[in-house]
């Protein structure tokens, strides 16, 4: 298991802007609540299944509520060969520094 990089609320924003993908692993009621805009959605259990629908050719920002799920999302994407880094502060933090969010 590699130890997995964490990116603050600023630097996923800055990558955001660019067109970096994001991949929130909450359950669907956590995500239909609120969640960063073009956000891929694979919940975190269905991950290990999924790996292939995510990017393989670029760092992937993987989110989840606060930041806990991320990192095991993350290293998940990484066990499989993929670039990933989890977001510190989670989708929370997203919008608590005023950064767009949607919702359904």
């Amino acid at each position: 298991m590699a130890a997995v990089q964490e990116v603050d609320i600023a630097t996923l924003a800055r990558a955001w802007e660019s067109g970096a993908p994001v991949l929130d692993v909450r359950e669907d009621h956590e995500f239909a609540q609120a969640h960063v805009p073009r956000a891929q959605w694979i919940p975190l259990g269905e991950l290990p299944a999924r790996v292939g629908e995510v990017p393989a050719d670029t760092t992937v920002y993987v989110i989840c509520a606060s930041g806990n799920r991320s990192k095991r999302g993350a290293e998940i994407l990484e066990d499989s060969g993929r670039s990933a880094v989890s977001v510190a502060g989670g989708t929370k933090g997203w919008i608590r520094a005023g950064h767009p969010a949607e919702s359904g």
